[in-house]
């Protein structure tokens, strides 16, 4: 892992980028240390540096945790294949037209799960090697990559999942096998994610710890105190 910027951010929380061969990534971490870690991932590949995911990763490093968020294969700036270029164009048209979608995103979203999945793991390894980070593990954000995860990774201690990004066929199956603590977030009129499909989703999940927000609007109209409460989460299976 090679650390190449670095800044102090006002609240005194470190910021650094970092590369670990072809992965990029951001490692937000506390004054106090070593912190328990939590990996942030953005739903269906969308970069690490997107705004929102950048203000929730430093919002709950304050809380006394290391944050990383990584740009996995196919994510982000990473290079796409022809075969994911081709997916995204498909699904650009088809929601320009107002034809199903479920199908691309099925051919998009899971190649990029099975490929995501161990640039985390090495990630992982890497960021447990440091000085300033401990354990145990946390998950916060897509919940396919999570709920892959959390089936092959015993080291992620509890989860928080992002109801708003699509699960493939692969990963809905996993979910009976998800036995972590978990919180799961649902907005719920998210136009890109039908209601029910997540409350069947939440119902599959394997653990006998797993709560349930549900709050009113769209798609990118999680409520902020949801960052409080999910580092409220964090605290109770973390520290």
């Amino acid at each position: 892992m090679q650390f190449t910027s670095e800044q102090r951010l006002d609240d005194g929380l470190l910021e650094r980028e970092f590369t670990l061969g072809e992965i990029p990534g951001t490692l937000w971490t506390p004054e106090s240390a070593p912190a328990p870690l939590i990996l942030m991932a953005h739903n269906n590949g969308l970069p690490k540096a997107q705004s929102r995911l950048v203000a929730r990763a430093r919002q709950t490093a304050a809380y006394g945790y290391a944050v990383a968020a990584i740009d996995a294969t196919g994510c982000g700036d990473r290079p796409r294949s022809a075969a994911d270029e081709q997916a995204r164009a498909d699904l650009h048209r088809a929601v320009q037209a107002g034809e199903p979608v479920d199908e691309i995103f099925e051919s998009f979203i899971g190649p990029l799960v099975e490929k995501a999945v161990p640039d985390w793991q090495t990630t992982l390894d890497a960021l447990l090697s440091l000085p300033e980070i401990g354990g145990p593990v946390g998950y916060s954000g897509w919940t396919a990559v999570g709920i892959r995860l959390a089936v092959v990774e015993p080291r992620i201690a509890a989860a928080g999942f992002f109801a708003g990004g699509y699960v493939p066929h692969a990963q809905r199956e996993e979910a009976r096998q998800v036995t972590i603590p978990l919180l799961f977030l649902l907005q719920w009129d998210d136009e890109g994610n039908p209601r029910q499909r997540a409350l069947d989703l939440f119902d599959a999940f394997g653990t006998k710890e797993k709560t349930l927000h549900a709050n009113l609007g769209g798609h990118t109209g999680t409520p902020w105190f949801e960052v409080e409460d999910g580092a409220r989460f964090f605290d109770r299976h973390l520290k």
